[in-house]
C-alpha cells in the first residue's frame, strides 16, 4: 500500500512535535522568533517552526485539516506534472507556504524580543485555500456539524484572519493564516490560470436553494 506524501508529512510533523515536547531545548531553538532570526541569522527557524506545535490539540487540529485538503492538492499536482515532478512540487508547495506565510510577521515583529510563534498553520492554510480554488462548491464542515461551500467559508475565514491580524489581541499568528491562504490561491492560479475561470463559473452557478 502506497503512503501519500500528505500522510508522510503528518507523521514527520507529529514525531518532531512530540520530540520537541520532550526536549525544551529543541523547542526553543525551533520557535519562530523574528527578533532572534533578525539578529543571529537563524533563518532555519522559518521552516523548523512549521514542524513543532504547542500541544496535542494544536497538532491535531492542524494535521487533521491538512490530511483532508493535502490529499486534494497532492493529487492535483501529480495529475498536472506526473509522479516525480508532482512529488517535488507538493513538497515545495508545503515548505514554501510555511516560510512565505511568516514573512509579513517577521517584518512586523523583528524588533520585538517577546514575540514567538510555532505550528504548520501557514502550510495548512495554503493547502485549504488551494483546494477551495480547485473545488469551490465542495462543503467544508466545522467540527462535522456546521457545513458551508468552500468559497463561502473561505471568504469568511479570510476576513476574520485579516481583522484579527490587524488588532492582534491574542497569541495566534493570524497573519500566517491569511498570507498562507493567499499563497495557496496564487500558486494554483499561477500553475493553471484557467482555474480562475472555472472558479468564477462555479460561483455563478451556486444557489442556496
Amino acid at each position: 500500500m502506497e503512503i501519500s506524501l500528505t500522510l508522510i508529512i503528518i507523521i514527520l510533523t507529529s514525531l518532531v512535535s512530540y520530540y520537541a515536547w520532550k526536549n525544551p531545548g529543541l523547542m526553543e531553538r525551533s520557535l519562530f522568533t523574528p527578533y532572534v532570526i533578525s539578529r543571529n541569522g537563524e533563518y532555519g527557524r522559518f521552516l523548523l517552526s512549521g514542524f513543532i506545535h504547542k500541544d496535542g490539540t494544536h497538532l491535531l487540529f492542524n494535521m487533521f485539516t491538512f490530511y483532508f485538503f493535502g490529499n486534494v492538492v497532492e493529487q492535483y499536482l501529480m495529475y498536472k506534472f506526473g509522479q516525480s515532478m508532482g512529488t517535488l512540487g507538493f513538497i515545495a508547495f508545503y515548505l514554501l507556504a510555511i516560510v512565505i506565510a511568516d514573512l509579513p510577521t517577521y517584518f512586523k515583529e523583528k524588533d520585538n524580543p517577546s514575540y514567538h510563534a510555532l505550528g504548520a498553520s501557514g502550510g495548512t492554510s495554503a493547502t485549504v485555500f488551494a483546494s477551495i480554488v480547485l473545488m469551490p462548491l465542495s462543503d467544508i464542515c466545522i467540527f462535522g456539524i456546521f457545513c458551508l461551500p468552500g468559497f463561502i467559508l473561505g471568504i469568511l475565514f479570510l476576513g476574520y484572519a485579516y481583522y484579527k491580524g490587524k488588532i492582534a489581541d491574542d497569541n495566534i499568528n493570524h497573519d500566517a493564516h491569511f498570507f498562507g491562504a493567499v499563497f495557496g490561491i496564487a500558486i494554483i492560479l499561477l500553475i493553471s490560470p484557467q482555474n480562475a475561470v472555472y472558479f468564477w463559473e462555479e460561483i455563478k452557478s451556486f444557489s442556496l436553494f
